[in-house]
């Protein structure tokens, strides 16, 4: 099998709108939530989110072109022009059998619900002639960011788009790295977006009763593994890598920020929006990527847990760890207490995160938490308050989705 290493990086995040920024504030410990202000969010028992601020899609977007986008595909455009020009490849200027090999796989769990409500809103405002937009469709469908990727760089490897809920980018990061592995692509162009935060998404979610309600408190909302905890934050954003084959890299004189070195997925097969209490479909989904990487479980150092803060999925992932991990000292934190939660853009951010956690001998704090839930194993380090310098080689990266998706990565400090 080949090796897979990540040589560029994108964020569009409510913690920034490049990586730089993103990473510093991560390590800053700062939240990116706050009131919502996309709509009148009053009438919800929810009217808080992390949102994107200070995005300008202008600057990677002809403003003629930006009626064709829903705003999901304009995050995936910004955060991987960003993570193909950090990369150091203009794919322009590359010959056209050599785009042949390079190919997209990018995530979303909602895609353009945002323009699915708009579509109807102004449908049923109207005579009841149906008259949408002849872009209504392209849209609002899922696979439509890959697409749109491929086309604006001219790439003709492998081009698809996967869906497992919340574990969506994190499964699209993992198959991209097969993809090369097994020789079917050079290089991958990576990741997830979502901008779900919409009418229907927070009414819907709050209808499941998985919306924190802490309205009088939005930025202290997102709290994993507290027991006062009372359900996730819904953010929005981007999250790009471009994995490429080791030689190819080296060859090109690449920079490299980390090796990609597994990726295990199962299922929890037991409940449509559930977790298990003893954490089956996490422990598997570990266990595999640790085999697919060749390691034991003493070889991981931190872990950036999915953690939403949801009262059962927070206990129920912390068990199937422990199921793995036992007593052994690997560091464990939620960034989702800063970010929000991205739904299938999470695994992308948290993979941004994780690569760079090795890179940088940096483990991100869990904030917000003030004490740890009487529910949770004993003998799990999980770091809280503030960010931990300390040495980084391995870093498992833990995603999972409604219908019981697991996806969970491993990442691995490069060294020359």
């Amino acid at each position: 099998m080949k090796r897979v290493v990540v040589t560029g990086l994108g964020a569009v995040t409510p913690l920034g709108n490049t990586v730089a920024e993103f990473w510093t504030n991560i390590v800053a410990g700062k939240s990116g939530v706050g009131a919502i202000t996309k709509f009148d969010a009053t009438k919800f028992k929810t009217n808080f989110a992390a949102e994107v601020r200070g995005f300008d899609p202008e600057a990677y977007i002809d403003k003629k072109e930006l009626k064709k986008y829903d705003l999901y595909t304009q995050y995936a455009i910004a955060a991987s022009d960003q993570a193909i020009k950090d990369a150091g490849l203009d794919f322009a200027q590359m010959p056209e059998e050599e785009r042949y090999e390079v190919g997209v796989i990018w995530a979303s769990g909602n895609g353009g619900i945002g323009t699915f409500e708009q579509q109807l809103r102004e449908f049923h405002s109207g005579d009841g002639t149906p008259r949408f937009s002849p872009y209504f469709i392209p849209k609002m469908i899922v696979d439509i960011a890959a697409g749109v990727i491929s086309i604006r760089h001219k790439l003709h490897g492998p081009n698809y788009a996967t869906v497992s809920a919340c574990a969506s980018s994190n499964t699209a990061i993992i198959s991209a790295f097969d993809t090369i592995r097994m020789g079917k692509a050079t290089i991958m162009v990576a990741g997830g977006s979502e901008a779900a935060i919409t009418e229907a998404s927070v009414g819907g979610f709050n209808a499941a009763q998985a919306l924190s309600k802490r309205n009088d408190d939005p930025e202290g909302a997102s709290r994993p593994f507290d027991p006062t905890r009372d359900g996730f934050v819904i953010g929005e954003g981007a999250g790009a890598l471009i994995l490429e084959e080791y030689e190819h890299a080296v060859a090109r004189g690449a920079q490299i920020y980390a090796e990609m070195v597994g990726g295990g997925m199962a299922a929890d097969a037991y409940h449509l929006t559930g977790t298990p209490p003893d954490g089956l479909g996490a422990s598997l989904g570990i266990r595999r990527a640790l085999k697919d990487a060749g390691i034991e479980a003493d070889k991981i150092d931190y872990i950036n847990a999915h953690a939403t803060s949801t009262g059962l999925g927070d206990i129920g992932e912390l068990n199937g760890i422990k199921k793995i991990f036992g007593d052994l000292p690997v560091k464990i934190s939620a960034t989702k207490s800063m970010t929000g939660h991205l739904l299938g853009g999470a695994g992308a951010i948290e993979s941004v995160i994780s690569v760079l956690s090795a890179k940088n001998d940096m483990i991100p704090a869990t904030i917000n938490t003030k004490e740890l839930d009487p529910g949770i194993p004993e003998g799990l380090d999980i770091v809280l308050g503030e960010s931990l310098q300390t040495p980084v080689n391995y870093v498992l990266n833990n995603t999972f989705g409604f219908g019981g998706h697991t996806a969970t990565s491993i990442f691995k400090k490069y060294t020359p």
